[in-house]
């Protein structure tokens, strides 16, 4: 993507620059703050030009991640590392596990249920079909099993994607005058949903109606400040969230209530994806990076760009919710 123009079976070690404290509630407090940094490792070696949509199936155990330009998904065994792929045949978005075992994609052509076991997949519905020059990218289902995911124009020009959500079969579009749709999650409590329009260089935020999907009050809440694009995004137990920056060999920790970086995962890639929290306490962070949009001489300074990191920065993530398949299909 051209931007305008700790478990002991990783085996890793992560390095503490600094300490951070703690309020009495447990939540990071932005005057007790010391910015903490932590080294990522590799967790596994791998091409991908455009390593995405990282996600954790905490009931198959599985790191899933997608290659958007190699036109395949990944599954990952977090404890043995053995690791599958799954050819889709076109760009693919995203990708979340539904409640039936499968998996459901946003490819190129449209959101489709994928089988893992018979490698098939099956339409739902394709709301880009009469849109020329664009793709799905990044996506994530809310607390209520609805999923969000968003659109972006193969020549990234400026306000032609959106947000849509797929709600029980149905898609809505939730934004327009998007240009590169990305990362996308949810506050513990329901009520705020933070999502990232790459080239605006910050995190918005939206009340958040749960038993409708409805959001409202869109107001920065994050500005990254010129340190990277910021990509996919993930959030914690204590409502941090945690975004990869394309350009920016990093994973931040922000906090959303002041806006304020608190934390940092160097990464040894320069153009950094995605994250997901994994593991049984959910307290290993899972990174993709990419290779696409490198020079020669990026590339012999990152040769394990494309790859999978992982960190253990001392918190823990929460569990992704998983598409929740309309009644009539089940």
């Amino acid at each position: 993507m051209n931007i305008l123009n700790a478990l002991g079976i990783f085996g890793l070690g992560c390095a503490l620059v600094a300490c951070q404290a703690k309020s009495e509630s447990g939540k990071n407090t932005p005057q007790d703050n010391l910015m903490i940094e932590w080294e990522a490792t590799l967790y596994s070696e791998m091409q991908n030009q455009l390593g995405e949509g990282a996600i954790y199936n905490h009931e198959t155990k599985e790191f899933w991640h997608i290659d958007i330009e190699g036109k395949q998904f990944f599954t990952t065994d977090i404890k043995t590392k053995a690791q599958q792929s799954y050819d889709v045949g076109e760009r693919i978005g995203t990708i979340v596990p539904n409640d039936l075992g499968q998996a459901v994609v946003a490819l190129q052509n449209g959101l489709f249920t994928y089988d893992l076991e018979s490698k098939t997949k099956k339409l739902i519905v394709n709301p880009l079909d009469t849109i020329t020059n664009i793709r799905f990218n990044d996506g994530k289902c809310d607390p209520a099993g609805r999923l969000w995911v968003g659109s972006m124009g193969l020549e990234q020009k400026a306000n032609r994607a959106s947000l849509y959500s797929l709600d029980q079969g149905e898609v809505k579009k939730q934004l327009d005058s998007i240009t590169i749709s990305n990362g996308i999650v949810w506050s513990k409590d329901q009520k705020t949903m933070y999502y990232i329009d790459t080239p605006n260089e910050h995190v918005k935020a939206y009340d958040y109606e749960v038993s409708t999907g409805k959001i409202s009050n869109g107001r920065v809440v994050v500005e990254i400040g010129g340190i990277g694009y910021p990509d996919g995004m993930a959030i914690d137990s204590e409502d941090m969230l945690w975004i990869a920056l394309w350009n920016g060999n990093m994973v931040g920790r922000w906090d959303p209530d002041t806006g304020k970086l608190i934390g940092k995962i160097n990464v040894p890639a320069h153009n950094i994806t995605s994250c997901a929290f994994v593991g049984e306490e959910l307290d290993s962070l899972v990174i993709t990076s990419a290779r696409v949009d490198m020079s020669d001489e990026e590339l012999e300074s990152y040769p394990l760009a494309g790859s999978l990191f992982v960190a253990v920065p001392g918190v823990k993530g929460v569990k992704s919710v998983f598409y929740k398949t309309p009644v009539a299909v089940q």
